[in-house]
C-alpha cells in the first residue's frame, strides 16, 4: 500500500476531506543536525505542531537542549526523546530534565528504550524512567511511550509479542496514576491494516491510550528500505521490497498518500483509527512539510 507520484489516488472522500482532516495536528521528528538545516520552521510547520527531537547515541545533551530552545523560541511545543539505555543514572536523568525545563521550557517527553544493545548505565527500558517519578515531580504535562504494531525483536527475541504486550499493560496502568497526559507513538509502517488491527487488539485488552501512528514522509525507496531495516520494521518491509523488485518504480519517489488514505477511511468509518499522525521525515523535513501543506496543513507564515 504505497503511493508513488503519478499513481492514481484511491478515489472518494478519504483523499479529499478525510485526508485533509487527518493531516491536521500532525507531529514531526527532527534531530539537531537536520533541524540546523532549516532556517525558520514557521515557514514549514503549522502553528502548534509538536516537534520531537530524536536523541541519537553520541549526541551531546547541550546540542539537544539548544535545538529544543530554538524550536521553543519559534513557538513550537517540543518533545525530546529520553532513550533509557543511553542515560547513565537517576542524577543524569534529572539533570537532563532540569536543562530542558530551565533553558527551553520543555514539559513533554517521549520515553524509549533506545537503539543501543548494551545499556550505558542503570536503565534498559522506558518503564524504568517513568518509575523514577521524576517527570511527575517536575510537572511534565505530557508523556509519550513507544508502541510496536509489528512487534519488536529487541524486546521479544522469540518473535512473539508477549513482553511488548505486557509492557503496554504496564503503560496503561501508569497512565492511570500519573498527572501527565499519555499517548502511544508507533514506529513507521507502510500498511494501515496491521496497525488498525493492532489498535483494535489494544482496545480489546482494555488499553485505551491514544495512538499516534508513525508515517514515513516522502523519500526515495532506497532510503526507506535502509531505514526500515535499521529500525527493525517487520512485515511492512516486504511491501517496500516488493516495490524495489519493479525496476520501473525503483527510482520514483515514495509519498505516503495511499497509506494515509487508508487511515483516513478508518476514521470516516469509525474503525479503531489513530488519534494523530506522527511523521518521520526520512527524505527530509522540507519534503515532509511540503507534502503536508499540499494536503491542507498551513504553515505559521508564508515562506519568503
Amino acid at each position: 500500500m504505497i503511493s508513488f507520484i503519478g499513481r492514481r489516488d484511491k478515489g472518494g472522500s478519504a483523499t479529499g476531506a478525510g485526508l485533509h482532516e487527518l493531516v491536521q495536528g500532525y507531529s514531526i521528528e527532527v534531530m539537531p543536525r537536520t533541524a540546523a538545516k532549516i532556517e525558520d520552521f514557521r515557514t514549514l510547520l503549522p502553528e502548534g505542531t509538536r516537534v520531537y527531537i530524536a536523541h541519537i547515541e553520541g549526541t551531546p545533551i547541550e546540542e539537544m537542549v539548544a535545538t529544543a530552545k530554538r524550536l521553543a523560541d519559534e513557538g513550537f511545543p517540543v518533545m525530546p526523546h529520553f532513550p533509557a539505555r543511553i542515560i547513565k543514572d537517576k542524577a543524569t536523568l534529572e539533570d537532563w530534565i532540569k536543562r530542558y525545563q530551565g533553558e527551553a521550557g520543555v514539559d513533554q517527553a517521549l520515553m524509549l528504550a533506545g537503539g543501543v544493545a548494551e545499556p550505558h548505565g542503570d536503565y534498559h527500558s522506558s518503564m524504568q524512567l517513568l518509575e523514577t517519578g521524576l517527570f511527575d515531580q517536575h510537572g511534565f504535562k505530557r508523556l509519550h511511550v513507544a508502541g510496536h504494531p509489528e512487534g519488536n525483536k529487541d524486546i521479544d527475541p522469540d518473535g512473539s509479542t508477549k513482553l511488548v504486550d505486557d509492557a503496554m499493560q504496564w503503560k496503561q496502568s501508569f497512565s492511570e496514576r500519573t498527572d501527565a497526559e499519555m499517548a502511544v507513538v508507533t514506529q513507521f509502517a507502510f500498511e494501515a491494516q496491521p496497525v488498525l488491527d493492532w489498535i483494535a487488539s489494544l482496545r480489546d485488552a482494555n488499553v485505551d491510550l491514544p495512538v499516534h501512528v508513525g508515517i514515513a514522509g516522502p523519500a526515495k525507496l532506497q532510503t526507506l528500505i535502509k531505514f526500515a531495516i535499521a529500525c527493525g520494521v517487520g512485515p511492512s518491509l516486504k511491501v517496500l521490497q516488493k516495490r524495489a523488485m519493479d525496476v520501473t518504480k525503483l527510482m520514483l519517489p515514495y509519498e505516503p498518500t495511499e497509506v494515509m488514505t487508508d487511515f483516513a477511511e478508518a476514521r470516516v468509518t469509525g474503525t479503531h483509527a489513530p488519534a494523530q499522525i506522527h511523521f518521520f521525515p526520512l527524505g527530509g523535513i522540507k519534503a515532509t512539510a511540503n507534502w503536508a501543506m499540499k494536503h491542507g496543513a498551513e504553515p505559521v507564515k508564508a515562506a519568503s
